[in-house]
């Protein structure tokens, strides 16, 4: 397989406020175009897009096309299990919502500190071992989200795990918080090959400081902003695949044009990301990746991905400036979700952030800034 993957999480919309009104005649296009230029794997979810990726997923692709000319991963997410028989009942609507026959590649999904013991007590391990020998299962792995040491342990416990799945960017290779590069070397350890998620930290990177940009394209004037991202991903020799979360067929040309005969990074380039890297970290404020799920269960309904997206637009814009468009979009949002200030500290959010982020207190910042 070509090592791009399509990510079906952030796909277009035709109402920007509502994350399931999936512009699916659009999204029929990318499919397309993507299977075209040689790409065939697909990357869905239980969650993802309101609930409804996954019905996209059949309408533009598994009813389209047959079975063999692609590959599809989807995912168990341990929020929507409470009891064996749930594990199954997950399991089949996704069969029935995709029209898949199989999976291709199915992953035990966002696993972290907080969310192993769950997989371990309902024996999800096993019950993926199961589906696979079913026939139900190509390729069992999942998707992680803590430390290295825990990703070690899982490893070590689980050696018929074929995959996993790592946040994985050049702007998290050195956080210690991500540990990128921790996770990505513990893997390759255990002979574990690794799919990247998140390489453009949700859009992060195809929207840097000045600084960071120039250095880019002084070195390759021809090539997009983004593709230095997916090309550091791709370019680590233990990477299978990268996913890229693409929400437009403009995104996808660009994707697929520099993917499509794949050339990884020079030593220069690998100096150039790391420059960048140092530049970008010092002009972001929420280093958010904009997944959502901290929205999903939000009592107040608060857009948080959508408010620290702003947030992060404005903290890099001039002190002087003063009134910015993103205090117009922070209150044409709060029309329909609640404002930053509205949050009643729950701390819902920050059990759930991947990132582990202190969603609470960035929200105070937020609010500061906006609700005036």
């Amino acid at each position: 397989m070509k090592k791009l993957g399509f990510g079906l999480m952030r796909l277009p919309l035709v109402d920007k406020a509502d994350p399931a009104a999936v512009d699916v005649e659009q999204v029929k296009e990318m499919v397309d175009l993507f299977l075209e230029r040689g790409f065939t794997y697909f990357d869905t979810a239980w969650m993802y897009c309101g609930f409804h990726s996954e019905n996209v997923t059949r309408e533009a692709l598994v009813d389209r096309y047959p079975r063999e000319a692609f590959t599809l991963a989807t995912k168990l997410h341990s929020g929507f299990f409470n009891s064996l028989e749930d594990r199954d009942k997950v399991f089949f609507e996704q069969m029935a919502k995709t029209g898949a026959e199989y999976f291709d590649y199915y992953l035990l999904h966002g696993i972290s500190q907080s969310s192993y013991g769950k997989y371990e007590e309902f024996d999800c391990f096993g019950w993926l071992r199961e589906k696979k020998e079913q026939g139900l299962v190509r390729h069992m792995g999942f998707s992680f989200h803590d430390n290295a040491r825990l990703l070690d342990r899982i490893l070590t416990e689980h050696p018929d795990m074929e995959f996993v799945q790592l946040q994985i960017n050049y702007l998290d290779w050195e956080s210690p918080w991500i540990q990128s590069r921790q996770c990505y070397e513990t893997a390759k350890k255990h002979g574990v090959p690794v799919i990247v998620m998140e390489p453009v930290k949700g859009g992060t990177l195809a929207q840097i400081p000045k600084k960071a940009e120039e250095l880019f394209l002084e070195y390759a004037p021809g090539m997009s902003i983004p593709s230095w991202a997916v090309r550091f991903a791709a370019s680590l020799d233990n990477v299978m695949m990268v996913l890229s979360g693409m929400s437009s067929l403009e995104q996808l040309k660009d994707n697929t044009g520099y993917m499509e005969d794949f050339r990884p990074f020079d030593d220069r380039e690998w100096e150039l990301v790391r420059k960048a890297a140092d530049m970008i970290n010092e002009a972001t404020a929420v280093p958010c990746t904009g997944c959502a799920y901290c929205a999903d269960g939000c009592p107040a309904k608060i857009a948080i991905p959508q408010y620290f997206s702003l947030y992060n637009e404005d903290m890099r814009e001039s002190k002087d400036k003063g009134w910015t468009a993103n205090v117009t979009n922070y209150q044409q949002l709060t029309h329909k979700f609640g404002k930053a200030g509205d949050c009643i500290q729950c701390g819902q959010c920050e059990s759930i952030c991947p990132q582990h982020l202190p969603v609470m207190e960035h929200l105070k910042a937020v609010s500061a800034h906006y609700d005036k």
